[in-house]
């Protein structure tokens, strides 16, 4: 696997948390107000997790995931300051992505080594991209962004809330999710768990709006 791309001349973002704590909201909102380029790591895994299904592929198949994998084309197009993952020229829709068997999935196939490496070189790539596309920086969404995927960033946040209300969250916005399954496979898988980094800002949603979780990491970054 290459190095990490160097980070020393562009501005990395880096916003970890569970499901349903806020991060693609926040992280969207940071991108457009610093003209960032807004990268969600999370949907990767999931219209990963969407092809494999269209194709039969469990996560225990080792060798037909190898076989798939081969045989995907990775592209990035850029809408209202998102980048999205297109695989074989197909961009999934919301509902595709969010769908109850990606929801429930999605965590059991983002723990297998093969996948994570696969995606882990695209998603170090975006900074050659998001640079190509002259955005000064990158805000970069996941589980683990600021451990594992640009550790070497100096501005790493944290989100966090109580199982409960990220389950009335995804019950508010229509969606059926199985948090508390996910929130175990992720804080547990050997490889890339969910963690909180040493040096990242913590931050409680739930005790603070969409505006002042901004806010508040608007205060940490040096333009």
């Amino acid at each position: 696997m290459p190095p990490e791309t160097p980070e020393n001349y562009l501005k990395i973002i880096a916003l970890d948390g569970a499901a349903a704590t806020g991060k693609s909201s926040t992280a969207l909102a940071l991108a457009k107000k610093l003209d960032f380029l807004h990268v969600d790591t999370g949907s990767h895994f999931r219209i990963l997790t969407y092809h494999l299904l269209e194709q039969n592929i469990s996560a225990e198949n080792s060798r037909s995931l190898v076989k798939a994998l081969k045989k995907l084309i990775l592209t990035t197009s850029i809408e209202d300051h998102s980048a999205f993952l297109e695989i074989n020229s197909d961009k999934l829709s919301k509902e595709s992505l969010r769908s109850f068997k990606v929801n429930q999935l999605v965590s059991k196939y983002a723990s297998i080594k093969l996948l994570r490496d696969f995606l882990l070189i695209y998603q170090r790539s975006l900074t050659d991209f998001a640079n190509d596309k002259n955005y000064a920086g990158i805000v970069v969404e996941g589980r683990d962004i600021g451990s594992i995927v640009f550790p070497n960033t100096p501005l790493k946040i944290f989100l966090y809330a109580d199982e409960e209300i990220r389950i009335n969250r995804r019950l508010n916005e229509g969606q059926k999710d199985v948090i508390k399954e996910r929130d175990a496979i992720d804080k547990t898988r050997k490889l890339a768990p969910l963690t909180c980094s040493p040096d990242a800002l913590r931050i409680n949603t739930a005790n603070h709006s969409l505006d002042e979780v901004v806010a508040l990491i608007l205060k940490e970054v040096s333009l």
